[in-house]
């Protein structure tokens, strides 16, 4: 995909997926990033076994507003949503959230590609896939569905994650539109 092209694109979501070694990345983002950005879903690969601090960690990193994601809220901008703890995250046509828990999709619950593919029906040409490093191929077949719907897909730099093999199925499945560092991905979401 042509630079100018992704630049040129108004999106209505940002959808961020990763597993191990992405919050790494998403805190060098985070800090980063505008407030007039789209809303952000992150949906990350997480520990279901104990209370985690990871709403108040990235709270910390930006000044967009941080919060889990709750059945049937209304998706607003100005800010982050965090998928729950082994929950599936949904899109409903009228751009709120659904919380699904049914079987696990690449051995995740929450899913990458359950919500990529969720959000593409939904926000179709108006979605921004962005896929950080991970250990499974969770992720790609979302990122699939995006480009489908007209929607911008964008791998992290393989060389950059501290775990290649997410980000790089992507690639290598040529359902990535672009490839980029946490610079780069800033400088994309900031230009939405």
């Amino acid at each position: 995909m042509e630079q100018n092209k992704i630049t040129e694109v108004k999106s209505k979501l940002v959808i961020i997926g990763g597993s191990a070694g992405s919050l790494e990345v998403l805190l060098q983002i985070l800090p980063h990033l505008h407030v007039d950005v789209p809303p952000i879903v992150v949906i990350l690969h997480r520990r279901t076994d104990s209370e985690s601090p990871l709403i108040d960690v990235l709270e910390m990193r930006t000044k967009l507003r941080v919060k889990e994601v709750e059945e049937k809220e209304p998706v607003k901008q100005g800010w982050i949503y965090v998928a729950p703890a082994n929950y599936h995250v949904l899109f409903e046509h009228d751009q709120t959230f659904a919380l699904d828990d049914s079987e696990k999709v690449n051995h995740s619950r929450p899913s990458i590609d359950v919500g990529f593919q969720s959000a593409a029906e939904v926000y179709r040409d108006g979605v921004t896939g962005i896929l950080l490093s991970g250990a499974n191929a969770d992720g790609t077949e979302g990122f699939r569905k995006i480009q489908e719907h007209g929607g911008v897909t964008i791998a992290q730099n393989p060389e950059t994650a501290e775990i290649s093999y997410m980000p790089a199925q992507a690639i290598h499945h040529h359902t990535a539109d672009r490839v980029a560092d946490a610079e780069g991905i800033v400088a994309i979401i900031n230009s939405l």
